[in-house]
């Protein structure tokens, strides 16, 4: 499931559209931070379920 080229231009100029080229760049990093912090509370509730299988198992 691509998207592909075409189909990312078509995007990036709806959103050019919608938000404008000046709030584009900080909707970006909002998302990224979004992302970012997403990923970190996955990797802890992982991190949190090996610990309490380990400990299961001792």
């Amino acid at each position: 499931m691509s998207i592909g080229l075409p189909g990312l231009i078509l995007i990036v100029l709806i959103l050019l559209i919608i938000f404008g080229p000046t709030k584009l760049p900080a909707l970006g990093s909002a998302l990224g931070q979004s992302l970012k912090e997403f990923k970190n509370s996955t990797k802890d509730l992982n991190d949190d379920d090996e610990s309490k299988k380990s400990v299961d198992h001792q």
